[in-house]
């Protein structure tokens, strides 16, 4: 036979050996608590124990509010504080440079700093202009024979007069 197979042998039997596991009572040697076990048995129970453990914290620090106090998790109530001070610091500056600009535009009028504008008269005269087309708002002739036919309708419908149930 091969080693490989030789060793293979010999870790399926140490692994597969039934053992017993005994609890006895000190004073009066009475057995309390007896267990057949193998080797095989008891790395399944302690490899499955470790994943439900690891499974149990993990839920409990990711479903729980007690991530807030491990070391780069922020609660997400200062997230949304964040967000909205960000969102108004971006609309204060903006703000801020419309006032500036206006200030400073005001300022210059009252020093007389005023830069006069500059116009090429012939790009003015040059602008094109434009014209909205008129169009035609008169009714069509189908429009007219509808108009008349309801007025029609309406009159009949005034003449009918309403019987009234007693």
């Amino acid at each position: 036979m091969s080693e490989k197979r030789i060793k293979r042998k010999k870790l399926h039997k140490k692994l597969f050996t039934k053992n017993r596991l005994v609890i006895l009572n000190e004073d009066t040697f009475e057995e309390t608590f007896s267990l057949r076990l193998t080797l095989m048995n008891v790395f399944v129970v302690a490899s499955l124990g470790a994943i439900f453990l690891i499974a149990v914290t993990t839920f409990i620090i990711a479903f729980t509010p007690l991530r807030e106090f491990i070391p780069g998790y922020s609660s997400t109530q200062l997230k949304k504080d964040a967000t909205e001070l960000a969102l108004k610091s971006d609309s204060l500056t903006v703000i801020l440079k419309k006032n500036q600009a206006y200030i400073s535009s005001i300022q210059k009028v009252l020093t007389g700093e005023l830069d006069y504008a500059k116009f090429n008269k012939d790009s003015i005269l040059a602008a094109p202009t434009d014209t909205v087309p008129k169009k035609d708002l008169s009714a069509s002739e189908a429009e007219l024979e509808l108009r008349a036919e309801v007025e029609k309708e309406d009159k009949k419908a005034q003449q009918i007069p309403v019987k009234k149930k007693k």
